[in-house]
């Protein structure tokens, strides 16, 4: 059964790397595999009630993932629609690309922090479309965007999920990664960031659209998006619930706003900056990509290849420090949280107590390794088909720099 999914998943893979030359989209690819992976498991497995227990769990978080996505694209898309991402550009007084370049590296690597890597992402993309016109700076941008808002997410409790599994679990606490995690993801960033924006050159003349017609509208519009953003994490944090929860509460409270802000307009205008019109701005095969992806992981997880391949790698790297960096890239390849999950069910607090340094260097390295693939990670699958970032192209000029971040960090970390 292992061989089976692990052939099946391997190859389903490589169609996923080499979409541009066999002509299919990755999309279509991902929920094929997803689906297969699923069924020859309920085929070969001997518990097939086991099987079905463990898809209905791992649907749930799946949904979660899905409509926490749907709903941060959604209030992004209507933050957009009021032209409110203007605001933010007509502060950026500066025109170098470079400075332009470090200003939304930078915001993404403290915003995610606060908010989730994730939701940064698709905000910063979605800021960077705006500026960058000529295609390759388009992309490299994405590209660090992704690196930053992963690297911003690795020292905050909020800002990946990973750490915040290994947060609740009481595995680390809030200063203690803050303190730890900070300066090592700060120098994963300005590696890659270093190497790359070589790359930009001159000015840049974005333009502000010049039909807002109530500048105090935009403004308001752009406020309250932003909050309904923010309070996602606060309602999680104040409930426990998951952040979906929230997210959903937000959406359907900024769409009422939306609705009272554009009641008495003409039709025609009203209709333009609606939810219905957001919606259809949604990039819904990036959504069943990334359904497709967890759904094959989900099933290599019930099919014990993850757990597998952890202790494999636990037995035969005794160095703790090494064992992370390795579970780091690993992460690149497959979804981070299940292998963290399989990783806190062989070490518990009796081996490595709150705060041990494996737990924080895992936190690090599980939250940095996805940056170097592009379906490493949330943020990189979730702006993957917004800016048609190419899998093999995301490799050629993205992946080694986010090694070299990855690499420094982790050394900053260990010799610092």
């Amino acid at each position: 059964m292992i061989i089976a999914l692990s052939f099946l998943f391997i190859i389903g893979y490589a169609l996923i790397i080499f979409e541009e030359k066999i002509a299919h989209d990755k999309s279509s690819v991902a929920l094929t595999l997803g689906g297969l992976l699923w069924i020859v498991l309920a085929i070969l497995h001997q518990q097939n009630e086991m099987v079905q227990s463990h898809l209905l769990h791992h649907i749930e978080e799946i949904a979660g993932i899905i409509f926490f996505l749907m709903g941060a694209m959604t209030i992004v898309e209507i933050i957009d629609l009021n032209n409110g991402f203007d605001l933010v550009l007509e502060n950026l007084t500066f025109k170098n690309k470079k400075y332009l370049l470090a200003a939304l590296c930078f915001i993404s690597f403290f915003l995610s922090a606060f908010l989730d890597n994730l939701t940064t992402a698709i905000i910063m993309s979605s800021m960077s479309r705006k500026i960058f016109e000529e295609r390759n700076e388009k992309l490299l941008a994405a590209g660090l965007i992704i690196i930053a808002a992963n690297a911003g997410g690795a020292w905050s409790p909020l800002g990946d999920v990973t750490t915040t599994m290994l947060w609740i679990s009481n595995r680390i606490t809030a200063f203690g990664v803050m303190k730890s995690v900070f300066i090592p993801s700060l120098v994963g960033l300005l590696i890659p960031f270093f190497i790359l924006v070589r790359h930009f050159k001159g000015t840049v003349n974005f333009q502000i659209s010049k039909q807002i017609q109530n500048i105090k509208e935009r403004n308001f519009m752009f406020i309250i998006g932003v909050l309904m953003l923010i309070l996602v994490p606060i309602i999680k944090i104040w409930t426990h619930l998951p952040p979906f929860v929230g997210m959903l509460f937000c959406v359907g409270f900024y769409w009422m706003i939306s609705e009272i802000v554009h009641i008495r307009k003409e039709s025609e205008e009203k209709e333009s900056k609606s939810i219905y019109r957001a919606l259809e701005k949604l990039d819904i095969p990036s959504l069943l990509f990334f359904l497709g992806i967890l759904l094959a992981v989900a099933a290599l997880q019930t099919g014990g290849i993850l757990t597998e391949l952890a202790h494999v790698a636990n037995h035969n790297i005794p160095n703790t420090y090494a064992f992370s960096m390795l579970i780091g890239l690993i992460s690149s390849i497959f979804d981070n949280v299940p292998i963290l999950a399989a990783i806190q069910g062989m070490y518990g607090l009796d081996t490595y107590p709150t705060d041990h340094n494996f737990w924080l260097f895992l936190a690090y390295t599980v939250g940095t390794g996805g940056s170097m693939l592009v379906i490493g990670s949330a943020a990189g699958v979730a702006i993957m088909n917004s800016e048609k970032i190419e899998f093999m192209w995301y490799v050629k000029h993205i992946s080694f720099p986010a090694l070299l971040g990855f690499l420094g960090g982790a050394a900053v970390y260990l010799f610092f």
